[in-house]
């Protein structure tokens, strides 16, 4: 069985591209982003290649490429295509992987099956992202809340942003979860300064899964 964790977020655009690359280069890591929606510039596996300065054979080509940055569902329907789950399954790997999904956990892959849904299907922990900016407390609790009701492993939270201690606090005692974090956006973001703030994350999370 591969030795796979999933990178969720709360939301879309939060940093969870950036905290894979940087799990990825840290516990030596292959990654994968099952279904990639929009094509125009940096896919989300370019730049975790860069960012990650992961060789080619370690990212995995996806599933799905569609050209919308839209819902897959939506962007495959565009596209006229057919989402199939049984292409979703996790690739055999001999090392560690690094699944990334796409925006937040309710976001559709069909008319019928959420990425949440895929995760419950999987059974691999999962690493939430979360931005410190307001609604933040509210958008992790409903998600940590989702990935129980479906009974999804949760590794951590992972912050990223600005440091928001009081958040940082109450989501930690209300949705009773490690923090195992917090991602500073960076200036310039390059190889070395991710992997130089991940390392600690990373640390945390290969202790939680007893590796």
């Amino acid at each position: 069985m591969t030795r796979a964790l999933v990178v969720t977020g709360t939301d879309t655009g939060i940093g969870k591209t950036v905290v894979a690359a940087g799990l990825a280069a840290c516990l030596g890591a292959s990654y994968w982003k099952p279904v990639q929606a929009g094509l125009d510039g940096e896919t989300d596996s370019e730049a975790v290649r860069r960012l990650g300065g992961l060789d080619a054979s370690r990212v995995l080509a996806e599933a799905y490429r569609l050209r919308t940055p839209a819902s897959p569902h939506h962007a495959a329907a565009l596209d006229g295509v057919t989402i199939n789950p049984d292409r979703l399954a996790i690739p055999r790997r001999t090392d560690a992987l690094v699944i990334e999904g796409a925006g937040g956990l309710m976001v559709p892959l069909t008319d019928e099956l959420t990425f949440l849904d895929l995760f419950a299907r999987w059974q691999r922990p999962v690493v939430l992202c979360a931005r410190t900016r307001l609604g933040t407390i509210n958008h992790t609790l409903l998600s940590l809340h989702a990935l129980r009701r479906h009974d999804v492993p949760v590794l951590g939270v992972v912050f990223v942003g600005e440091a928001a201690p009081e958040s940082e606090a109450i989501i930690a005692s209300l949705g009773a979860v490690s923090v195992l974090g917090r991602l500073a956006w960076l200036e310039p973001l390059t190889p070395a300064g991710l992997q130089a703030q991940v390392r600690p994350i990373s640390t945390r999370i290969t202790q939680a899964m007893g590796a």
